[in-house]
């Protein structure tokens, strides 16, 4: 997954419109695993969602520079996220995610992208 995103804010054109499919594609299938439990591992938090929960983090900017709605394309996914955010332990270690988006604007300038 880190790979699809970072191409997401990364890429312009015909470019970003085939790493916004290949992310959505992998976005769905994480969505076809979660199916209808409130977490990975069912009922409870687990060592799945612990490790998946920080690319969360990362989806606003995602969507903002691909100019796309993963809460569109993966409602369940987006739901999950939530619920894992209502975690004071995840909400207290997780950056804030315009932060993450400050970070990969600094990044893109770097790269020369903006």
């Amino acid at each position: 997954m880190y790979d699809a995103g970072r191409k997401v804010f990364t890429a312009k054109g015909d470019d970003l419109e085939t790493a916004k499919k290949e992310l959505i594609e992998i976005l769905k299938v994480l969505e076809g695993e979660l199916g209808e439990k409130p977490y990975f591992g069912g009922e409870t938090f687990g060592y799945v969602d612990v490790a998946l929960v920080p690319f969360y983090g990362w989806f606003y900017a995602y969507e903002t520079f691909g100019k796309f709605s993963i809460e569109a394309e993966c409602p369940k996914l987006i739901a999950w996220g939530k619920r894992c955010m209502k975690k004071e332990s995840v909400s207290k270690s997780l950056p804030d995610f315009h932060k993450i988006y400050d970070f990969a604007c600094g990044l893109r300038r770097m790269l020369g992208i903006e």
